[in-house]
């Protein structure tokens, strides 16, 4: 396929291209004619963006800095399709949306709960909850791995560990459904399937609900990190030091919810298929349990939860031979990144042993790599030791409903078949 074929036998802005399937053999075509390429203008008018999918592309571009901006954002530039996770709510004020020296000022604020040593300190309590939850099928033979195992550690871990009930952790899953599935059919008003109405109402009662939890915590405060946020002095560009006000805090709570639990819930889940696609690499994890640090790579590179970051220039500037003009969409194609043969021998294989591995689904470095990177990892080491010991014989019996989403790498529902719930606990 020649690059001027592409331009019409491409669009990466259909959503319902990915609710399909993830067209591996897509990327691999445009990586190899136009590792850099210029997705056109499609039907519905959505403008041009640069679409990175090599390896080293996409390194580079993580090592330019702001000149390739995370801050300019839909609700400034009208980015269209390619920013569908985007979300039009904090430009230049959430986290994610930001870049250094406020991308570095507002990180500092919650490192501190991510660092490898206080991720150590949950290990035991990761590895109890776990079993807790295998525990909880109570006898059940099949399911949804997604709603019964895959989605709960993660629902577990984020409470904990912003200071939110227990009891009320499902309102934060009903509140990420709904903000990453505001393209879904499943999460929508069913008289207007893709309307945002749902998840506009949903981002107002979480805002809500951060609101009553920071004065909660103001009137008594808890080791956790909302505490932390209600308690946080920001130094500000120009040397002022501010407090953060009500939005910033609720686009903080905001961003820890969904990132602290969709993402680790999709690699938990798109982990399972990869063993069901590789039933030996199951059988090698069960024979070899010291594996697991380099499976959980494995399970990253394999069927990373993010498939893109987009990124705007704010001068111009040349990436892969390409000029890039200021102002300019790239989107940064991390599932590509991660099948690409330059950097991984037989990459469409899932190989637990695979070293080194320098995978991207956390980013390529710079300031914005994944602030819960070592909890993540943590997690799926946890729940997959726990797995192979009480539930060996675990058979995916149906296909994966994808979710319906340009950035989010989702998996709805997955039938099961858990086979025997041992009760061997891991060591």
């Amino acid at each position: 396929m020649s690059p001027s074929t592409l331009a019409t036998a491409i669009d990466l802005t259909d959503m319902d291209l990915f609710a399909a399937r993830e067209p591996y053999e897509l990327y691999d075509e445009i990586r190899a004619h136009s590792p850099i390429w210029l997705h056109p203008e499609t039907a519905d008018q959505q403008e041009p963006f640069w679409l990175v999918t090599s390896h080293d592309l996409i390194t580079k571009a993580h090592r330019m800095g702001p000149v390739l901006s995370h801050q300019t954002g839909p609700g400034r530039d009208g980015a269209g399709g390619i920013t569908i996770a985007d979300v039009d709510m904090g430009p230049g004020i959430m986290m994610i949306m930001t870049d250094p020296p406020d991308h570095t000022r507002y990180r500092k604020l919650v490192s501190r709960g991510f660092t490898p040593r206080m991720v150590r300190k949950l290990e035991d309590w990761l590895r109890t909850s776990s079993h807790f939850i295998i525990d909880s099928l109570d006898g059940r033979t099949e399911g949804d791995f997604v709603i019964d195992l895959a989605s709960e550690l993660p629902l577990v871990v984020i409470a904990e560990i912003v200071g939110v009930p227990q009891e009320d952790r499902y309102r934060l899953f009903e509140w990420t459904n709904s903000a990453i599935g505001r393209f879904d059919p499943e999460f929508q008003d069913d008289n207007d399937p893709y309307s945002p109405a749902n998840a506009s109402m949903d981002s107002i009662n979480m805002t809500m609900y951060a609101q009553q939890l920071a004065e909660q915590k103001r009137r008594c405060p808890a080791d956790d990190l909302m505490t932390q946020l209600t308690q946080a002095k920001v130094t500000m560009a120009d040397g002022s030091v501010a407090e953060l006000d009500d939005l910033e805090t609720s686009l903080f709570f905001t961003l820890l919810v969904i990132a602290g639990n969709e993402t680790t819930r999709n690699a938990i889940t798109h982990g399972l298929l990869a063993f069901h696609e590789f039933p030996d690499q199951w059988e090698l994890l069960r024979r070899h349990p010291e594996l697991m640090p380099s499976a959980v790579e494995e399970i990253l590179r394999f069927s990373s939860p993010v498939r893109y970051f987009r990124r705007t220039a704010v001068e111009d500037i040349e990436l892969g031979g390409e000029h890039i003009a200021a102002g300019e969409k790239v989107a940064l194609w991390y599932l590509a990144g991660n099948r690409d043969p330059e950097v991984f021998h037989d990459p469409h294989r899932f190989d637990i042993t695979r070293t080194p591995n320098p995978h991207l689904a956390f980013g390529a470095g710079g300031a914005h790599y994944c602030l819960g990177a070592n909890l993540a990892k943590l997690e799926l080491g946890v729940f997959f030791e726990a797995m192979i010991a009480r539930l060996p014989e675990i058979e995916v019996v149906g296909q994966p409903e994808r979710l319906r989403d340009l950035q989010v790498h989702g998996i709805k529902h997955l039938p099961v078949r858990y086979g025997p719930v041992s009760s061997a606990k891991a060591a």
